[in-house]
This record gives structure tokens, sequence and C-alpha cells, in this order.
């Protein structure tokens, strides 16, 4: 095998030295990205519930983070803020809704219309971004149902109890009443028999 010339060298060091500045160059833009983690993409809830969407994300600098909320009804911004200023929390969740630094939210006393898509989006300064989305599913409280049930079956036997009693009196009066008139009947019966056996 034949020796490389030296300038033949030369330019292959310099194009692995290349390759690998840009390597590093992109592995280093890589880690300045935003990263975020959901680690309860569902949750179950019931209505008058107080709910944490919780999330964590990294990345370089302060981020801008945005939460949106989409169901059946509509989509709505519901928050935006900048971790350690005021949150711009929108009127329909002014005062059911807490934010935190690491970019969770806090609904307060949920209902049945929070029900759908929570949506959060964390951009860095560079304009990178992220989002994730939490599925929210808040139900009625089965045990309410249950006691209005409960109370309406009780109503029912209460009022079947009085139907039966009632019907027991009333059958007590008719043969009362069946009694006297048979007892009558048969005095008639008598008497005229009597006046027959006279004349």
């Amino acid at each position: 095998m034949r020796p490389l010339p030296s300038g033949s060298r030369k330019n292959r060091g310099i194009s692995l030295g290349l390759l690998a500045l840009c390597l590093a160059a992109a592995r280093c833009l890589q880690s300045q990205g935003v990263s975020l983690y959901i680690p309860q993409p569902t949750i179950n809830a019931t209505v008058e519930e107080d709910i944490l969407l919780s999330v964590e994300y990294s990345c370089h600098g302060i981020p801008t983070i945005e939460w949106k909320y989409t169901s059946n009804w509509g989509a709505q911004k519901i928050v935006e803020w900048q971790p350690g200023t005021q949150a711009n929390i929108s009127q329909s969740h002014k005062d059911r809704l807490c934010t935190f630094d690491n970019g969770s939210i806090q609904l307060f006393s949920v209902s049945v219309r929070d029900s759908g898509y929570y949506v959060i989006t964390v951009t860095e300064r560079l304009g990178r971004s992220q989002f994730g989305t939490i599925v929210l599913h808040v139900s009625e409280i089965l045990y309410e149902d249950l006691h209005f049930v409960a109370v309406f079956l009780a109503f029912l036997a209460a009022v079947a109890a009085l139907l039966i009693s009632l019907m027991w009196v009333c059958n007590k009066c008719a043969y009362k009443f069946q009694r006297r008139r048979h007892k009558l009947k048969e005095s008639t019966t008598e008497e005229m028999e009597l006046q027959g056996v006279e004349c």
C-alpha cells in the first residue's frame, strides 16, 4: 500500500476537524432546546375537586408558559406567564386557577364543563418551543344520584304502605256494611214471614 501524500493528510484532518466541530455545535444547540415532561397525561376527577395539572420543563433562560383549554364548548387561552412574574389569567378562570414556576397549574372546584384537553406550550427566548397535552375528565358524583334513588324508593314504600292500610280499612268497612245489609234483609224477611203467618 502506498502512503498518502502529505497534502491529502492535511485535508483529511481538516475535514474530520470540521465534522467534529459541526457535531459538537449541533449537540450544543440540541441541549439548549426545550424539554417538557408530563407525569400524568390523563386525569379523572369528580365535581368540586381541586386538580393539579402537573408538568416539568427544562430550558435555558426564562421561558414563556401558556396553557390553552379545548373542549366541546370551544377553545381558549386560560393563562400565560413567565416564571417569577404575574400570570395573565383569563376572566373565565380568574378565581379558579393557581400557577407554579415549574409550569404546572391548579384548577379549583372543577365542574363537568372543565372536561377537555389542556395544552401547555413552553417557549424559550430564542423561539424554540415544546408543547404537551393533558386530558381532564370530570364526572358527577354518583353518591348524590344514589341518595336521590334511595329517598325516592323510601317515598314509594311509604305510599305503598299507606295504600295497603287504606285498602284494609275499606275492606273492613265494606264487610261490616254487607253484614248489616244481610242482617237487615234477614230481619225484613222474618217480618214478612211473620206477617204471612198471622194472616
